[in-house]
């Protein structure tokens, strides 16, 4: 009986999503294209081609998965494609299906996106101005933790660079 249990247990936990891999949108097809069930399309971002765009997708074996459970797995495998190349995940495109999940219009996702390159972060930018640095410098030499000459030097270094 514990086998049985085991058993039906991984099985169940095995079928609740597919996916398939992700393709260059350019030399894939849609999995919604030849669809009873169309679904719905939402572009998000156009400004990138489908020959720099990729193509993820994920359907649940049954109605009682979540489209949002569904779009956080299929977000996750592209974000994490995106970085094994050193780069972020943008969204351009999303294909959702319609509501009633039932008879075989199981929730599933579609997502095209692209790769890009990393944004530099505010506090990089923040880091790397010369002004705020002496600033900071400026309250370091007036706590007391830095004395006139280190200040100085400091100064110059930071306006030579």
């Amino acid at each position: 009986m514990k086998n049985l249990i085991v058993i039906a247990s991984i099985v169940l936990l095995a079928s609740c999503s597919t996916s398939s891999t992700i393709k260059k949108a350019s030399e894939s097809k849609s999995a919604f294209d030849d669809a009873v069930y169309e679904g719905e399309e939402y572009i998000v971002n156009n400004d990138i081609s489908d020959e720099e765009a990729y193509r993820v997708f994920h359907q649940a074996a049954t109605g009682f998965v979540s489209i949002q459970s569904i779009r956080g797995s299929a977000e996750k495998r592209a974000i994490d494609f995106c970085k094994r190349q050193g780069k972020e995940m943008l969204a351009l495109r999303e294909r959702t299906s319609s509501p009633p999940h039932i008879l075989g219009n199981f929730p599933r996702i579609e997502i095209v996106f692209a790769c890009i390159e990393n944004k530099v972060t505010n506090e990089e930018v923040y880091n790397n101005d010369k002004y705020t640095q002496i600033e900071r410098l400026k309250k370091l030499l007036d706590s007391g933790a830095l004395t006139r000459e280190e200040y100085q030097v400091e100064k110059k270094k930071l306006l030579s660079k």
